[in-house]
């Protein structure tokens, strides 16, 4: 970038999950510390997290009324090709007014008729893909993209290759150094450095099958000593502790959300997750022992396709959905008891992190634009 266009106006849609979300984040917060001047507009869904996420981490964004198609017909189904005009139109009116430099699309609803638009405009588009099969949006969008930068391997079979870069999935900067907070976790979470901890999660809001796989096995890890940290979300949190109530929890903590997760991280031997691809990053900069259950609610069933990237070499274990109430914690204890096996794969998954991700993905979009 030279110094004489600054200020520069950045576009960047994207949103519905945390990981289309913390990936723009990240990228916009790189790009605003290379060049404090550079304007911002955010673009997102009406209803979804980001209208909450992104104004909380300091920035400006307007929302679009669109959404995504089910799998059954729908009242909002139906509505989608009104949605989806009334999003072109408003996101060409809105990037008509904003004029920006160039477009960063993470992925999501919103992202596509921005990206669109972009696109009809010339104006410069980056993708950032985070999953290792994208999705239909991301693979029309990229024909006429600058740049896609992606996490996986083997992505010219979606993109052509002049345009890729393997840059990784951006991160949260607090994650890198998770190692130094393993005394404040053992302490916030009052566990004993010297009995193995299971951290479970399954997103900000929850994943029922894992929830209901560790309620269902509750008994067998009480009788195992394992330490257990275990993220409910949202939506099962207060069902799960009626549940539980009256049993001993001494080596059990049971939480709502993991508000640091560089914490629990530091203190967990064995991960169970669902594979989303902010998890998977944040899994491989951390170097844990993992055990995905992918969510087959998903577009593409891209989750499961995420996870046997890792378990194709040796960096991660996993277990389907409709496995995993008769496998997961029975895994789950195995694994704990074996200490090489941890080892093995904690050092496999560290192999494919890519800590300086939002740096490159940043480097690249000052390229577009030169």
């Amino acid at each position: 970038m030279s110094k004489e266009k600054i200020p520069y106006r950045v576009m960047i849609s994207g949103g519905g999950t945390g990981g289309h979300i913390y990936p723009a984040l990240a990228i916009a917060q790189e790009i605003k510390q290379r060049y404090p001047d550079t304007k911002f507009m955010f673009v997102g869904a009406r209803g979804r997290m980001e209208m909450v996420k992104v104004p909380a981490a300091g920035f400006a964004i307007t929302g679009l009324w669109i959404s995504g198609i089910q799998r059954k017909l729908t009242l909002s189904n139906l509505l989608f090709p009104v949605k989806l005009i009334a999003s072109l139109v408003k996101s060409w009116l809105l990037v008509s007014k904003f004029k920006p430099h160039a477009v960063i699309g993470t992925g999501g609803y919103a992202s596509g008729p921005v990206s669109m638009v972009a696109n009809a405009k010339g104006i410069p588009l980056l993708i950032q893909e985070q999953n290792s099969f994208p999705g239909l949006t991301n693979r029309k969008l990229a024909a006429k993209a600058k740049k896609v930068c992606v996490a996986y391997d083997h992505m010219d079979r979606f993109f052509k290759k002049e345009q890729l870069v393997l840059s990784g999935n951006p991160v949260r900067k607090d994650i890198i150094h998770y190692a130094e907070q393993k005394e404040a976790g053992l302490k916030k979470y009052d566990f004993n450095d010297n009995k193995p901890v299971l951290m479970v999660m399954g997103g900000s809001l929850g994943a029922r099958t894992i929830n209901e796989c560790i309620l269902d096995s509750i008994d067998v890890l009480i009788e195992s000593g394992i330490q257990v940290l275990w993220q409910t979300g949202k939506i099962y949190y207060k069902n799960i502790l009626k549940e539980v109530k009256g049993m001993d929890l001494t080596n059990i903590r049971i939480v709502e959300f993991i508000d640091e997760m560089e914490k629990a991280y530091a203190v967990s031997d064995v991960v169970i997750s669902r594979a989303g691809a902010l998890s998977i990053s944040e899994l491989c900069l951390v170097g844990k022992a993992v055990i995905f259950v992918p969510s087959p609610n998903v577009a593409d069933d891209h989750q499961t396709k995420n996870a046997q990237a890792l378990v194709d070499v040796n960096a991660a274990l996993m277990v389907t959905d409709s496995d995993a109430p008769k496998f997961l914690v029975k895994h789950a204890v195995d694994l704990l008891n074996h200490t090489d096996k941890q080892i093995e794969l904690g050092k496999n998954i560290r192999n494919l992190a890519k800590p300086e991700a939002t740096k490159t993905i940043v480097d690249e979009f000052e390229k577009i634009l030169n």
